[in-house]
């Protein structure tokens, strides 16, 4: 059975069909709480080790600036990376 032919009583009937997931009811959804709240330790341990990527000694500025068409072009027609590549040409013609 493909996606564009699930049609929504479909759906929820195969919902319903998992005895596994029933559906919360309304009074065990009013009386969730947050993660963080039942689980602090490990909220703080799942932040610490998945916080996103390190900080950096050197951060890097956000600018807005216009550049020509084909400039931009050209280095994004190497693939991915092409900022990293453009600030590191643009290091290089500033002498650092």
């Amino acid at each position: 059975m493909t996606k564009k032919h699930l049609t929504e009583e479909k759906i929820q009937r195969m919902i319903a069909s998992d005895p596994d997931a029933p559906e919360a009811t309304d009074d065990q959804i009013a009386r969730a709480k947050p993660f963080q709240e039942v689980f602090p330790e490990l909220a703080s341990n799942l932040r610490k080790n998945l916080g996103g990527r390190p900080r950096s000694e050197n951060p890097k500025v956000a600018v807005s600036l216009r550049l020509d068409q084909e400039v931009v072009a050209r280095f994004k027609a190497q693939g991915p990376g092409w900022q990293s590549r453009m600030n590191e040409v643009l290091r290089s013609a500033a002498g650092l």
